[in-house]
C-alpha cells in the first residue's frame, strides 16, 4: 500500500490504495443521500498518486446504496474514464450491482448522444418559429378586438376620450417627429433625383426625373418612409412607456381602481398617431419633392418653375390621395403593436428592452406588408 486517503460522513466512507500499478478506491458504509453529499467535492478532486495501469472501485464493504450513491459512483467512474484511466467496479453485491446498472441506464437515457442533423434542425427551428408567429398573430388579433370594442364605447360616449392625453401624444408623436422626418425625406428626394438623373441622362430624358419623383414620393416612398420612422420612434416609445408602467405595477393599480388601461393608455395613443401620421406624411411629401427639385436643379439644370410646370402636367392628384389614404391604417397598426407589446411586458426591465425591439420589428414588417397589399389592391382596381 503506497498511500491512503479517507473521507467519512454519516457512516459513508472511502479510501484509496496504490499497490504497484493498481489503484484501488474502496467505498464502504452507507452510500445514501445523507452520507455521500458531504464529500462530493473530494471525489471530484480524487487523483491517483502515481501512474495507474489498473483502477478498481471496490464495493465489498458497502453496507447500503441508494440512487444518489449509485449516481455518485457512476459519475466518479465516468470522470476517471475521461482522464484516461480504465476503472471498473469490483466485489459489488447483487442488489448493489443491479442498482448501479439501473442508474447507468437512466443517466444514458436522460442525456442521449445526439447526432447533429443540420437539415432536421433547420426544419425544427422553422416549425417553432412558425408556431410562435401564429400564436403572436392570434394574441395580436385578440388585442385588436379589445381595441375595437373600446372604440365602439368611445363612439357612444365621446366624453371618455381624454383630450389632455390625446394632445400630449399628438405633440410627442407628431410635432416632435418633424425634424427627423423632414431631414430624411429631403435626403431621400435628393437621392432619388440624383440616381434617376444618372439613368435618364443616357436616353436624353432628364426632364422625366420630375415624373419619377412625383409618382414615387407621393404614392409610395413618402408615406412608407414616414411610417417606418414613426414605427422606430413612436412605436418603440409606446412599448417602453407602457412596459415601464407595467413593471412598476401602475397598470395593476389602474385595474384595482376600476380603470380600463385600454381606454386610458391605448386609445389616446392610437387616435393621436392616426391624426399625426397623415400630417407627417403630407410634410414628408413636400420636403421630399423640395429635395428632389434642388438636386434636379443642381445636376440637370432644371429650374424650379420648370420643375413645377412638369410636375403639374405629369403627376395626378390621385397619387397624393393614394399615398395619404394609407397613413391612418399604418398609424393604427404601429400604435396597436406598440401598445400590445407594452402590455405584454413581464416583471423585469430586461423584458421592456426585448419587447420594445420586437415591437419595432413587428410594426415595420406589418407596415411593409400592408403597403404591398395596398399596391396590389390599387393595381387590381386600376387606380
Amino acid at each position: 500500500m503506497n498511500g491512503a486517503a479517507t473521507a467519512t460522513g454519516h457512516d459513508a466512507w472511502y479510501r484509496t490504495e496504490q499497490d504497484g500499478r493498481t489503484w484501488t478506491i474502496r467505498a464502504g458504509g452507507r452510500w445514501v443521500l445523507s452520507g455521500v453529499a458531504r464529500f462530493g467535492r473530494a471525489l471530484n478532486e480524487l487523483e491517483p498518486e502515481a501512474a495507474a495501469g489498473e483502477t478498481v472501485i471496490d464495493l465489498s464493504e458497502l453496507e447500503a446504496l441508494d440512487t444518489v450513491g449509485a449516481v455518485t459512483l457512476i459519475r466518479l467512474r465516468d470522470r476517471l474514464e475521461g482522464e484516461g484511466l480504465r476503472p471498473r467496479f469490483q466485489n459489488a453485491r447483487e442488489l448493489h450491482a443491479a442498482l448501479l446498472k439501473a442508474a447507468e441506464e437512466g443517466a444514458r437515457s436522460g442525456t442521449p448522444a445526439r447526432k447533429r442533423r443540420p437539415a432536421l434542425d433547420m426544419v425544427n427551428q422553422t416549425g417553432r418559429a412558425t408556431i410562435e408567429a401564429a400564436e403572436e398573430g392570434r394574441d395580436l388579433l385578440a388585442f385588436f378586438g379589445l381595441v375595437i370594442i373600446s372604440f365602439g364605447r368611445l363612439l357612444r360616449h365621446p366624453g371618455r376620450l381624454r383630450i389632455t392625453a390625446l394632445t400630449t401624444q399628438i405633440e410627442r408623436s407628431g410635432l416632435n417627429s418633424i425634424p427627423i422626418v423632414g431631414l430624411l425625406s429631403f435626403l431621400i428626394g435628393v437621392v432619388l433625383a440624383y440616381q434617376g438623373a444618372e439613368q435618364l441622362k443616357r436616353f436624353g430624358a432628364e426632364l422625366f426625373v420630375v415624373n419619377l419623383l412625383g409618382v414615387s414620393i407621393l404614392r409610395e416612398i413618402g408615406i412608407l418612409m414616414t411610417a417606418i420612422i414613426i414605427a422606430g420612434r413612436s412605436g418603440a416609445a409606446f412599448t417602453a412607456q407602457i412596459g415601464t408602467m407595467k413593471v412598476s405595477q401602475e397598470i395593476d393599480a389602474m385595474r384595482t381602481l376600476g380603470l380600463d388601461p385600454i381606454d386610458i393608455l391605448v386609445i389616446p395613443r392610437i387616435v393621436a398617431l392616426m391624426i399625426a401620421l397623415p400630417l407627417l406624411g403630407f410634410f414628408a411629401d413636400i420636403v421630399g419633392l423640395v429635395g428632389g427639385a434642388v438636386m434636379a436643379n443642381l445636376t440637370l439644370g432644371i429650374g424650379f418653375e420648370q420643375f413645377i410646370t412638369q410636375f403639374r402636367n405629369a403627376v395626378s392628384i390621385n397619387h397624393f390621395w393614394i399615398g395619404l389614404v394609407k397613413a391612418p391604417v399604418f398609424a393604427f397598426v404601429i400604435a396597436l403593436v406598440g401598445c400590445y407589446q407594452g402590455l405584454k411586458v413581464g416583471g423585469s426591465a430586461e423584458s421592456v428592452g426585448q419587447l420594445t425591439t420586437r415591437s419595432v420589428v413587428e410594426a415595420i414588417f406589418l407596415v411593409i406588408a400592408l403597403d404591398a397589399v395596398f399596391s396590389v389592391l390599387f393595381s387590381f382596381l386600376a387606380i
